[in-house]
């Protein structure tokens, strides 16, 4: 299999001695990066998935702010289905890849659809945990 050399990058994962060490591929010096997007998911060097949950939530937000601006008839079913079809897939794309341990990372997902649950009508003034259990979330 031929490799396309410009393709190809160096992410080190360790503080080791590796970590200075130049690669090299048909006599040409492989870039380091620190973060790579592959099939979707930002792998970083330091394997923390805050820039993965911050781009999910950010596409996940301008979704769900598309919903609220374009849809007329808010009824609970049309917008659930809308969340459940546009919205969500955005913060549970391989989430067993990159799934946070770290509570500022699912504070950020949980946002998302705290303000889903803000949007439908008579369900603004329910508490957080009412709105999830009548909504099926």
């Amino acid at each position: 299999m031929e490799f396309n050399v410009e393709k190809c990058e160096v992410m080190h994962f360790t503080g080791g001695t590796n970590r200075n060490y130049r690669y090299h591929m048909d006599h040409k010096v492989l870039e380091v990066v620190k973060e790579e997007k592959d099939l979707g998911v930002l792998i970083t060097n330091d394997l923390k998935a805050l820039q993965q949950c911050t781009a999910a939530c950010n596409k996940a937000s301008r979704d769900l702010g598309m919903i609220k601006k374009t849809i007329v008839y808010k009824s609970k079913e049309v917008l659930l289905n809308m969340y459940k079809l546009l919205v969500r897939p955005h913060v549970e794309y391989c989430t067993p890849v990159w799934s946070s341990c770290y509570q500022k990372d699912k504070t950020l997902i949980q946002r998302v659809q705290h303000r889903f649950t803000r949007m439908i009508p008579g369900f603004s003034k329910l508490p957080y945990c009412e709105r999830l259990k009548r909504l099926g979330l």
